[in-house]
Formats: C-alpha cells, sequence, structure tokens
C-alpha cells in the first residue's frame, strides 16, 4: 500500500494545493506546514509552468509570482527535500517540465529526482493516458503514483483507459472549465462519482471547492476526498498584496510588504481545519443515510 493509499484509508481526505514558490520560497514553505498542521492528508504542490492550460486566474497568477521569484524545477526538488511534514506530497506539473529534465529526454530523471525528495505521485493535466505509458513505466519503477483527471464529460474507452493507468487515487473534476474558487457545488459531481463506482480507487472531488459547508456536500455525495486549491491560494494572494493601496489612496501603515507570513498561514490553518472538518462531516451523513 502507497502512502497516498494510506491517506485515503481512515476516511475521507482533504488534499489541498498551494504552488511552492508562491508569493516567494520561504514564505510558501511555512504555507505548507500550516496546512499539514491544518489536517491535509496530502498536499499538492505546484511546480510552475509558464503555460498552466488547466488553470484559472487565481492559480496562473500564483504561477506569475512563483516563477518570478526564480522556482525551477531543481529549486522545486530542493525545497522539498527540506520540508518536514506527515503529509505525502504529489507534485501537480506539466508534461513539458517532465519530460525535459535532466540529461537525457523522457521522464525518467524527473521520476527518479522526485522519488529521491519524497514526492510520492504526479498530476499532470495536459498528459493523455494514451500518451503516458513512459511516464507510468518511470513511476512503476520508482514506486511513485500517476494521477489522472477525469472531466465530466470523460466516457467510453478514453475512461477506461485513464482508470486503468491511475494510481494513488483520481483526481474528479467536478465541473467543466479552468480551476476557480465557486459559491456552489456543481450538480455533476454526483453523476461524475456514480460513474466511477465500479473502479476499486479513491475518488477526490477538485475544482471549485472552498468552504467546509462544500466539501461536507461534495463527500456526502460519495466522494473519498476533497482536493482544495483556488481558496488557499485567494488566501495567498491577498496577504501578498495586503501592502497595495487601501480604500483611501494610502499604503497601509506596516505592510509594506504585505501581511507577515505567519498572519497568512495561521489564515491557510483556519481554512484547513474548517475543510477537513465538513469532509468528516460529510462522510458521517453519508454513513448514516446508509443506515
Amino acid at each position: 500500500m502507497s502512502r497516498l493509499d494510506e491517506a485515503f484509508a481512515d476516511g475521507p481526505a482533504f488534499v489541498p494545493y498551494l504552488a511552492l514558490g508562491d508569493p516567494d520560497l520561504e514564505s510558501s514553505l511555512e504555507y505548507i506546514r500550516a496546512l499539514d498542521r491544518g489536517g491535509a492528508d496530502v498536499i499538492e504542490l505546484g511546480l510552475p509552468f509558464s503555460e498552466p492550460i488547466a488553470e484559472g486566474p487565481t492559480i496562473q497568477s500564483a504561477v506569475v509570482r512563483s516563477l518570478s521569484g526564480g522556482m525551477t524545477p531543481t529549486k522545486f526538488f530542493d525545497a522539498v527535500e527540506t520540508l518536514d511534514v506527515d503529509a505525502p506530497l504529489v507534485c501537480m506539473t506539466y508534461y513539458n517540465l517532465v519530460y525535459q529534465f535532466g540529461d537525457e529526454e523522457g521522464p525518467r530523471p524527473f521520476v527518479e529526482r522526485a522519488a529521491e525528495v519524497g514526492i510520492e505521485g504526479f498530476v499532470v493535466p495536459d498528459l493523455p493516458a494514451e500518451e503516458a505509458g513512459p511516464l507510468r513505466e518511470a513511476c512503476d519503477e520508482f514506486g511513485l503514483d500517476l494521477i489522472f483527471i477525469v472531466a465530466p464529460t470523460t466516457r467510453g474507452e478514453r475512461l477506461e483507459r485513464i482508470m486503468e493507468r491511475t494510481s494513488g487515487y483520481v483526481y474528479v473534476q467536478a465541473r467543466l472549465g479552468v480551476t476557480g474558487a465557486r459559491a456552489d457545488v456543481s450538480d455533476q459531481t454526483g453523476a461524475s462519482l456514480d460513474r466511477l463506482s465500479r473502479w476499486d480507487i479513491p475518488k477526490a472531488v477538485g475544482f471549485g471547492i472552498s468552504s467546509g459547508e462544500q466539501a461536507r456536500e461534495v463527500v456526502s455525495a460519495g466522494a473519498d476526498g476533497i482536493i482544495v486549491g483556488s481558496a488557499l491560494v485567494d488566501i495567498v494572494a491577498e496577504g501578498a498584496s495586503a501592502g497595495s493601496q487601501t480604500g483611501s489612496g494610502d499604503v497601509a501603515e506596516g505592510h509594506e510588504n504585505g501581511d507577515p507570513p505567519a498572519v497568512v498561514a495561521d489564515r491557510l490553518e483556519t481554512l484547513a481545519r474548517e475543510l477537513k472538518e465538513g469532509a468528516v462531516a460529510g462522510a458521517t451523513r453519508a454513513q448514516s443515510e446508509r443506515t
């Protein structure tokens, strides 16, 4: 059993996402530790790529901030190696970075380095399952999981191929479009989970969850976990911009460089606890409805 399997074994998993290096490396490491304290069961770390096609404006902005701060695959791995957190770590990135890392073409050097620093798996949004053979082989060689995204429209042979190749958990896209926090739970969530019910692998729902109540709804609909990114990245962005213009047009006194990282970390930990508690409440509700 992999560490990702274990993360889903004892109830619904809370899987937060942050872009490593947003708004700077030291702050982002503190924020990741805050999510771990807040109850994260798995943490998805974004390795920024200049063309993040699956991301909405919130995470695109995080990617820009991280890249502007000098984040690279080598710096990403070096930073991950220093992280001391309980939750297993998943790298979310794009295949161009995976393929071109190291001295030889192909994904093996990237996967080998990821395994060395403690990464447990990958989400690669732009890699079709049909073209994932080399990465799947490298993951199998080094004992890492490869997580695929299933959209509400994914059906038929393509769905079969994805589910044959995915491991750890499957990322269930709650709605069509790109990432971003929403005020409601998509009515497509239940149908997507029903469509995947015959596969014995954890189903984690993402794209739009931003509150404990939404987490409760998603898990009570049958999800084994929740993936939350934009709502957390919003907190990071708000903290980083706190030193910009106030309503009076003046820079807020004492916040010329944004809120202190410790303040932002507390906000992240608070929301993390709310989301985890919501997920647990959803599992309790689902259990009571079955009995």
